[in-house]
Protein backbone atom coordinates (compact mmCIF):
# COMPACT_ATOMS: atom_id res chain seq x y z
CA UNK A 1 0.00 0.00 0.00
CA UNK A 2 2.74 2.07 0.95
CA UNK A 3 4.64 1.51 -2.21
CA UNK A 4 1.18 2.38 -4.66
CA UNK A 5 0.68 5.75 -3.06
CA UNK A 6 4.30 6.77 -3.47
CA UNK A 7 4.34 5.09 -6.88
CA UNK A 8 1.31 7.28 -7.94
CA UNK A 9 1.52 9.68 -5.49
CA UNK A 10 -1.44 11.74 -3.52
CA UNK A 11 -3.64 14.90 -3.88
CA UNK A 12 -2.92 18.18 -1.73
CA UNK A 13 -5.14 21.57 -1.33
CA UNK A 14 -5.01 23.84 -4.23
CA UNK A 15 -1.63 26.93 -4.51
CA UNK A 16 -2.16 30.37 -5.94
CA UNK A 17 1.59 31.75 -6.37
CA UNK A 18 0.38 34.98 -7.30
CA UNK A 19 -1.90 37.61 -6.11
CA UNK A 20 -4.68 37.29 -9.13
CA UNK A 21 -7.28 34.92 -8.54
CA UNK A 22 -6.60 31.37 -8.08
CA UNK A 23 -6.06 29.97 -11.91
CA UNK A 24 -4.46 26.91 -12.09
CA UNK A 25 -4.75 23.33 -9.73
CA UNK A 26 -1.66 22.03 -8.71
CA UNK A 27 -1.30 18.69 -7.12
CA UNK A 28 1.40 17.72 -5.53
CA UNK A 29 2.41 13.88 -5.45
CA UNK A 30 5.20 12.65 -3.85
CA UNK A 31 7.33 12.88 -7.31
CA UNK A 32 5.06 15.10 -9.63
CA UNK A 33 3.70 18.04 -9.33
CA UNK A 34 0.88 19.01 -12.28
CA UNK A 35 -0.12 22.39 -13.28
CA UNK A 36 -3.44 23.51 -15.23
CA UNK A 37 -3.14 27.20 -17.18
CA UNK A 38 -6.96 28.03 -18.00
CA UNK A 39 -7.70 29.97 -21.68
CA UNK A 40 -7.55 32.87 -20.48
CA UNK A 41 -4.41 32.59 -18.69
CA UNK A 42 -0.56 32.88 -18.96
CA UNK A 43 1.66 30.50 -16.93
CA UNK A 44 5.57 31.75 -16.08
CA UNK A 45 7.36 28.36 -15.48
CA UNK A 46 10.18 28.28 -13.12
CA UNK A 47 12.54 25.88 -11.72
CA UNK A 48 14.74 26.43 -8.97
CA UNK A 49 13.79 29.99 -8.83
CA UNK A 50 14.88 30.58 -12.80
CA UNK A 51 12.52 31.37 -15.46
CA UNK A 52 11.90 28.31 -17.90
CA UNK A 53 9.34 29.21 -20.69
CA UNK A 54 5.92 30.66 -21.31
CA UNK A 55 2.97 28.70 -20.34
CA UNK A 56 -0.02 28.49 -22.98
CA UNK A 57 -3.42 27.06 -22.03
CA UNK A 58 -3.18 23.23 -21.22
CA UNK A 59 -1.99 21.00 -18.39
CA UNK A 60 1.44 20.15 -17.42
CA UNK A 61 3.22 17.48 -15.48
CA UNK A 62 6.72 17.43 -13.94
CA UNK A 63 8.43 14.96 -12.37
CA UNK A 64 9.02 17.36 -8.95
CA UNK A 65 10.79 14.77 -6.10
CA UNK A 66 12.51 17.68 -4.53
CA UNK A 67 10.20 20.71 -5.37
CA UNK A 68 11.73 22.21 -8.05
CA UNK A 69 8.94 23.40 -9.93
CA UNK A 70 6.88 26.68 -9.80
CA UNK A 71 4.18 28.62 -11.96
CA UNK A 72 3.09 31.86 -12.03
CA UNK A 73 -0.06 32.49 -13.71
CA UNK A 74 -1.58 35.81 -15.31
CA UNK A 75 -5.48 36.32 -15.97
CA UNK A 76 -4.65 38.03 -19.74
CA UNK A 77 -8.45 38.17 -20.04
CA UNK A 78 -8.46 41.44 -18.06
CA UNK A 79 -6.42 43.25 -20.18
CA UNK A 80 -4.02 45.73 -17.90
CA UNK A 81 -0.39 45.88 -17.35
CA UNK A 82 2.29 43.50 -16.69
CA UNK A 83 4.81 44.52 -13.88
CA UNK A 84 7.02 41.87 -13.27
CA UNK A 85 10.53 42.20 -11.93
CA UNK A 86 12.39 39.89 -14.35
CA UNK A 87 11.12 42.40 -17.60
CA UNK A 88 14.01 43.21 -18.61
CA UNK A 89 15.45 39.54 -18.48
CA UNK A 90 12.59 38.28 -20.77
CA UNK A 91 13.04 41.12 -23.24
CA UNK A 92 16.33 39.67 -23.78
CA UNK A 93 16.30 35.86 -23.57
CA UNK A 94 12.35 35.40 -24.27
CA UNK A 95 11.79 38.48 -27.40
CA UNK A 96 9.99 36.33 -29.28
CA UNK A 97 7.46 35.52 -26.55
CA UNK A 98 7.44 38.56 -25.26
CA UNK A 99 6.39 40.10 -28.75
CA UNK A 100 3.92 37.37 -28.88
CA UNK A 101 1.87 37.82 -25.33
CA UNK A 102 2.65 41.68 -24.80
CA UNK A 103 1.86 45.16 -26.70
CA UNK A 104 4.90 47.30 -25.24
CA UNK A 105 4.12 51.22 -24.96
CA UNK A 106 7.55 52.77 -23.99
CA UNK A 107 7.45 57.05 -23.84
CA UNK A 108 10.22 59.56 -24.60
CA UNK A 109 11.56 62.47 -22.07
CA UNK A 110 8.85 64.61 -23.86
CA UNK A 111 5.73 62.42 -24.74
CA UNK A 112 2.65 61.29 -22.74
CA UNK A 113 0.87 58.19 -23.67
CA UNK A 114 -3.02 57.49 -23.34
CA UNK A 115 -3.80 53.84 -23.23
CA UNK A 116 -7.54 52.60 -24.16
CA UNK A 117 -8.52 49.41 -23.75
CA UNK A 118 -12.15 48.73 -25.13
CA UNK A 119 -12.62 52.12 -26.14
CA UNK A 120 -11.95 53.14 -23.22
CA UNK A 121 -9.02 55.18 -21.15
CA UNK A 122 -7.48 52.97 -18.63
CA UNK A 123 -4.09 54.28 -18.21
CA UNK A 124 -1.47 57.60 -18.47
CA UNK A 125 1.99 56.88 -18.98
CA UNK A 126 4.49 59.62 -17.57
CA UNK A 127 7.59 60.31 -19.68
CA UNK A 128 10.45 57.81 -19.65
CA UNK A 129 7.80 55.26 -18.91
CA UNK A 130 7.83 51.52 -20.22
CA UNK A 131 4.65 49.20 -19.50
CA UNK A 132 3.39 45.98 -21.42
CA UNK A 133 0.06 44.97 -21.80
CA UNK A 134 -1.81 41.48 -22.35
CA UNK A 135 -2.30 40.87 -25.88
CA UNK A 136 -4.81 38.33 -26.65
CA UNK A 137 -8.51 39.05 -25.38
CA UNK A 138 -8.26 42.84 -25.10
CA UNK A 139 -7.16 45.23 -27.87
CA UNK A 140 -4.48 48.31 -26.81
CA UNK A 141 -4.23 51.17 -28.77
CA UNK A 142 -1.92 53.91 -28.00
CA UNK A 143 -2.20 57.56 -28.49
CA UNK A 144 1.16 59.63 -27.70
CA UNK A 145 1.05 63.24 -27.04
CA UNK A 146 4.28 65.05 -28.08
CA UNK A 147 4.53 67.69 -24.72
CA UNK A 148 6.90 70.21 -27.04
CA UNK A 149 4.66 70.55 -29.77
CA UNK A 150 0.96 70.46 -27.76
CA UNK A 151 0.87 72.00 -24.39
CA UNK A 152 -2.70 72.44 -24.26
CA UNK A 153 -5.29 69.82 -23.62
CA UNK A 154 -7.87 70.14 -26.36
CA UNK A 155 -11.39 70.62 -25.08
CA UNK A 156 -12.35 66.69 -27.19
CA UNK A 157 -9.77 64.97 -25.20
CA UNK A 158 -9.97 66.95 -21.59
CA UNK A 159 -13.52 65.80 -21.61
CA UNK A 160 -12.70 62.21 -22.04
CA UNK A 161 -9.60 62.91 -19.10
CA UNK A 162 -11.37 64.74 -16.46
CA UNK A 163 -14.27 62.31 -16.61
CA UNK A 164 -12.93 59.47 -16.56
CA UNK A 165 -14.41 56.71 -14.04
CA UNK A 166 -10.57 55.12 -13.18
CA UNK A 167 -8.97 56.26 -10.03
CA UNK A 168 -5.54 55.33 -11.29
CA UNK A 169 -6.24 57.60 -13.98
CA UNK A 170 -7.74 60.34 -11.99
CA UNK A 171 -4.92 59.73 -9.20
CA UNK A 172 -2.18 60.61 -12.43
CA UNK A 173 -3.82 63.56 -14.45
CA UNK A 174 -3.74 65.06 -10.77
CA UNK A 175 0.14 65.30 -11.33
CA UNK A 176 0.23 65.41 -14.72
CA UNK A 177 -2.01 67.68 -15.73
CA UNK A 178 -2.70 71.92 -14.93
CA UNK A 179 -6.65 72.67 -14.90
CA UNK A 180 -8.02 75.64 -14.42
CA UNK A 181 -12.04 77.22 -14.75
CA UNK A 182 -11.78 81.02 -15.97
CA UNK A 183 -15.25 82.39 -14.94
CA UNK A 184 -17.50 84.64 -17.28
CA UNK A 185 -16.63 88.26 -17.38
CA UNK A 186 -13.02 87.05 -16.79
CA UNK A 187 -9.76 86.76 -18.42
CA UNK A 188 -6.93 84.42 -18.11
CA UNK A 189 -3.22 84.77 -18.62
CA UNK A 190 -1.37 81.96 -19.44
CA UNK A 191 2.23 82.01 -18.52
CA UNK A 192 4.68 79.37 -19.28
CA UNK A 193 8.18 78.77 -17.65
CA UNK A 194 7.01 82.64 -16.64
CA UNK A 195 6.54 84.00 -20.17
CA UNK A 196 2.74 85.36 -20.96
CA UNK A 197 1.92 83.38 -24.01
CA UNK A 198 -2.04 83.71 -24.72
CA UNK A 199 -5.26 85.10 -23.64
CA UNK A 200 -8.02 82.54 -22.03
CA UNK A 201 -11.63 82.72 -22.44
CA UNK A 202 -14.49 81.57 -20.21
CA UNK A 203 -14.60 78.22 -19.74
CA UNK A 204 -12.32 74.91 -18.71
CA UNK A 205 -8.96 74.80 -19.59
CA UNK A 206 -6.08 72.25 -19.45
CA UNK A 207 -2.34 72.37 -19.82
CA UNK A 208 0.36 69.17 -19.54
CA UNK A 209 2.74 70.43 -16.37
CA UNK A 210 5.25 67.80 -17.00
CA UNK A 211 8.11 69.53 -19.43
CA UNK A 212 6.67 73.38 -18.26
CA UNK A 213 5.97 75.49 -15.54
CA UNK A 214 2.38 76.83 -16.21
CA UNK A 215 0.36 79.79 -14.31
CA UNK A 216 -2.79 81.11 -15.21
CA UNK A 217 -3.82 84.58 -13.56
CA UNK A 218 -7.15 85.40 -13.35
CA UNK A 219 -8.71 88.79 -13.98
CA UNK A 220 -11.87 90.62 -14.33
CA UNK A 221 -12.89 92.57 -16.84
CA UNK A 222 -16.28 94.03 -15.57
CA UNK A 223 -16.66 97.54 -13.99
CA UNK A 224 -15.19 97.98 -10.52
CA UNK A 225 -15.20 100.61 -7.84
CA UNK A 226 -11.74 102.10 -6.14
CA UNK A 227 -11.10 104.11 -3.20
CA UNK A 228 -8.79 106.77 -1.81
CA UNK A 229 -10.29 107.34 1.81
CA UNK A 230 -8.54 109.64 4.44
CA UNK A 231 -6.37 111.85 2.65
CA UNK A 232 -5.48 114.77 4.79
CA UNK A 233 -4.62 117.35 2.18
CA UNK A 234 -3.89 121.08 2.50
CA UNK A 235 -5.63 123.52 0.39
CA UNK A 236 -4.04 126.67 -0.80
CA UNK A 237 -4.53 128.65 2.21
CA UNK A 238 -3.57 126.06 4.65
CA UNK A 239 -6.61 124.17 5.63
CA UNK A 240 -6.09 120.71 6.23
CA UNK A 241 -9.05 119.03 5.18
CA UNK A 242 -9.86 115.09 5.02
CA UNK A 243 -10.88 113.84 1.38
CA UNK A 244 -12.75 110.26 0.35
CA UNK A 245 -12.28 109.89 -3.67
CA UNK A 246 -14.04 106.61 -5.13
CA UNK A 247 -13.86 105.96 -8.58
CA UNK A 248 -14.53 102.89 -11.11
CA UNK A 249 -12.52 101.37 -13.94
CA UNK A 250 -12.51 98.64 -16.27
CA UNK A 251 -9.42 96.43 -17.74
CA UNK A 252 -9.95 96.89 -20.85
CA UNK A 253 -6.70 95.11 -22.23
CA UNK A 254 -5.16 93.20 -19.70
CA UNK A 255 -2.61 91.53 -21.36
CA UNK A 256 -1.19 95.36 -22.32
CA UNK A 257 -2.32 96.62 -18.54
CA UNK A 258 0.45 93.60 -16.98
CA UNK A 259 3.26 94.08 -19.82
CA UNK A 260 3.42 97.75 -18.36
CA UNK A 261 2.04 97.53 -14.55
CA UNK A 262 3.31 94.94 -12.48
CA UNK A 263 0.19 95.67 -10.49
CA UNK A 264 -2.11 97.93 -12.21
CA UNK A 265 -4.86 98.49 -9.18
CA UNK A 266 -2.23 99.87 -6.57
CA UNK A 267 -0.77 102.29 -9.91
CA UNK A 268 -4.65 103.48 -10.38
CA UNK A 269 -4.75 104.03 -6.44
CA UNK A 270 -1.67 105.54 -6.20
CA UNK A 271 -2.15 107.98 -9.32
CA UNK A 272 -5.87 109.05 -7.91
CA UNK A 273 -3.73 110.55 -4.68
CA UNK A 274 -1.65 112.35 -7.06
CA UNK A 275 -4.50 113.71 -8.97
CA UNK A 276 -6.55 114.44 -5.76
CA UNK A 277 -3.60 116.34 -4.07
CA UNK A 278 -2.78 118.51 -7.04
CA UNK A 279 -6.44 119.41 -7.21
CA UNK A 280 -7.13 120.59 -3.86
CA UNK A 281 -3.58 121.89 -3.01
CA UNK A 282 -3.83 124.35 -5.82
CA UNK A 283 -7.24 126.23 -4.52
CA UNK A 284 -8.63 127.83 -1.12
CA UNK A 285 -11.22 126.39 0.70
CA UNK A 286 -13.81 128.98 -0.03
CA UNK A 287 -13.27 127.48 -4.02
CA UNK A 288 -13.76 123.96 -2.96
CA UNK A 289 -16.82 124.32 -0.99
CA UNK A 290 -18.49 126.54 -3.79
CA UNK A 291 -18.11 123.93 -6.46
CA UNK A 292 -16.77 120.11 -5.62
CA UNK A 293 -16.88 119.36 -8.95
CA UNK A 294 -13.86 120.93 -10.24
CA UNK A 295 -11.68 118.19 -7.79
CA UNK A 296 -13.42 115.97 -9.83
CA UNK A 297 -12.55 117.50 -12.96
CA UNK A 298 -8.94 117.84 -12.51
CA UNK A 299 -8.06 114.37 -10.91
CA UNK A 300 -9.86 112.61 -13.65
CA UNK A 301 -8.16 114.66 -16.17
CA UNK A 302 -5.07 113.77 -14.33
CA UNK A 303 -5.61 110.15 -14.30
CA UNK A 304 -6.71 109.87 -17.68
CA UNK A 305 -3.91 111.10 -19.06
CA UNK A 306 -1.89 108.56 -17.23
CA UNK A 307 -3.43 105.45 -18.02
CA UNK A 308 -4.61 106.14 -21.45
CA UNK A 309 -1.82 103.74 -23.28
CA UNK A 310 -2.13 101.31 -20.26
CA UNK A 311 -5.01 99.65 -21.16
CA UNK A 312 -7.28 100.74 -18.22
CA UNK A 313 -10.68 102.91 -18.40
CA UNK A 314 -11.32 105.31 -15.99
CA UNK A 315 -15.26 105.84 -16.10
CA UNK A 316 -15.94 108.17 -13.44
CA UNK A 317 -14.53 109.60 -10.37
CA UNK A 318 -16.42 111.44 -7.54
CA UNK A 319 -16.15 112.90 -4.60
CA UNK A 320 -17.64 111.49 -1.55
CA UNK A 321 -16.87 113.28 1.47
CA UNK A 322 -14.92 116.71 2.49
CA UNK A 323 -14.28 116.75 6.55
CA UNK A 324 -12.87 120.04 7.63
CA UNK A 325 -11.40 120.08 11.14
CA UNK A 326 -13.42 120.78 14.17
CA UNK A 327 -12.13 124.35 15.06
CA UNK A 328 -12.88 125.13 11.19
CA UNK A 329 -16.44 123.72 11.45
CA UNK A 330 -17.46 126.33 14.09
CA UNK A 331 -16.00 129.53 12.22
CA UNK A 332 -17.97 128.54 8.71
CA UNK A 333 -20.80 127.83 11.08
CA UNK A 334 -20.66 131.13 12.57
CA UNK A 335 -19.89 132.56 9.05
CA UNK A 336 -22.84 131.34 7.39
CA UNK A 337 -24.59 132.31 10.52
CA UNK A 338 -23.57 135.77 9.72
CA UNK A 339 -24.36 135.66 6.73
CA UNK A 340 -28.01 134.18 6.81
CA UNK A 341 -28.80 136.80 9.46
CA UNK A 342 -27.42 139.61 7.70
CA UNK A 343 -29.49 138.64 4.61
CA UNK A 344 -32.71 138.26 7.11
CA UNK A 345 -32.36 142.16 8.23
CA UNK A 346 -32.47 142.51 4.09
CA UNK A 347 -35.53 141.04 3.26
CA UNK A 348 -37.08 142.69 6.74
CA UNK A 349 -35.84 145.74 5.83
CA UNK A 350 -37.26 145.61 1.92
CA UNK A 351 -40.52 144.11 2.50
CA UNK A 352 -40.99 146.81 5.10
CA UNK A 353 -40.40 149.32 2.64
CA UNK A 354 -42.65 148.16 0.02
CA UNK A 355 -45.90 147.76 2.45
CA UNK A 356 -44.98 151.28 3.71
CA UNK A 357 -45.18 152.20 -0.06
CA UNK A 358 -48.26 150.38 -0.47
CA UNK A 359 -49.73 152.21 2.62
CA UNK A 360 -48.93 155.26 0.94
CA UNK A 361 -50.09 154.66 -2.91
CA UNK A 362 -53.78 153.39 -0.74
CA UNK A 363 -53.56 156.73 0.55
CA UNK A 364 -53.19 159.20 -1.96
CA UNK A 365 -55.98 156.75 -4.03
CA UNK A 366 -58.88 157.35 -1.52
CA UNK A 367 -57.98 161.36 -1.13
CA UNK A 368 -58.56 161.91 -4.23
CA UNK A 369 -61.69 159.24 -4.19
CA UNK A 370 -64.43 159.47 -1.91
CA UNK A 371 -65.87 156.57 -3.42
CA UNK A 372 -62.48 154.73 -2.81
CA UNK A 373 -62.58 155.74 0.97
CA UNK A 374 -65.91 154.32 1.82
CA UNK A 375 -64.97 151.03 0.08
CA UNK A 376 -61.99 151.10 2.71
CA UNK A 377 -64.25 151.73 5.24
CA UNK A 378 -66.20 149.06 4.59
CA UNK A 379 -63.47 146.89 4.80
CA UNK A 380 -62.37 148.12 8.26
CA UNK A 381 -65.83 147.59 9.39
CA UNK A 382 -65.96 143.90 8.15
CA UNK A 383 -62.55 143.23 10.06
CA UNK A 384 -64.32 144.62 12.96
CA UNK A 385 -67.65 142.80 12.70
CA UNK A 386 -65.77 139.48 12.54
CA UNK A 387 -64.57 139.37 15.67
CA UNK A 388 -67.43 140.53 17.33
CA UNK A 389 -70.44 138.48 18.27
CA UNK A 390 -73.13 140.97 18.96
CA UNK A 391 -73.24 144.91 18.22
CA UNK A 392 -75.45 147.74 18.63
CA UNK A 393 -75.50 150.83 16.51
CA UNK A 394 -76.78 154.06 17.68
CA UNK A 395 -77.40 157.21 15.06
CA UNK A 396 -77.35 155.00 12.32
CA UNK A 397 -74.78 153.61 10.43
CA UNK A 398 -73.76 157.02 9.14
CA UNK A 399 -73.02 158.14 12.72
CA UNK A 400 -70.81 154.84 13.33
CA UNK A 401 -68.66 155.11 10.46
CA UNK A 402 -67.89 158.70 11.63
CA UNK A 403 -67.05 157.56 14.91
CA UNK A 404 -64.49 154.75 13.07
CA UNK A 405 -63.35 157.33 11.05
CA UNK A 406 -62.21 159.38 14.30
CA UNK A 407 -60.88 156.50 15.58
CA UNK A 408 -58.46 155.88 13.36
Amino acid sequence: MLGLNWLFGRKTAAKTTTNTAPAYLNRRWWVYQEFIVKQQECGLLFKDGDFVRFLTAGRYRFFDPQQQYRVEVFDRSRGGAFNHSLVDFFLVQHADSMREYFTQVETTATQVALIYQRKRLVDVLEPETRLFYWRGFVDTEVEFIELDEQCQVPKTLLKRLLHSGNETVKARLKRLLYTVEVPQHFIGLLYLNGQQQAELSAGEHAYWQITQNVQVMLWDTRLQAIEVSGQEILTRDKVSLRINLAASYQLTDVAKALTHLPKPQEFLYQELQFGLRAAVGTRSLDALLEDKTVIEEMVLTHIQAKISALGIEVNSVGVRDIILPGEMKVLLNKVVEAEKAAQATIIRRREETAATRSLLNTAKVMEDNPTALRLKELETLEKVTEKIDKISVYGGLEGLLKELVKLR
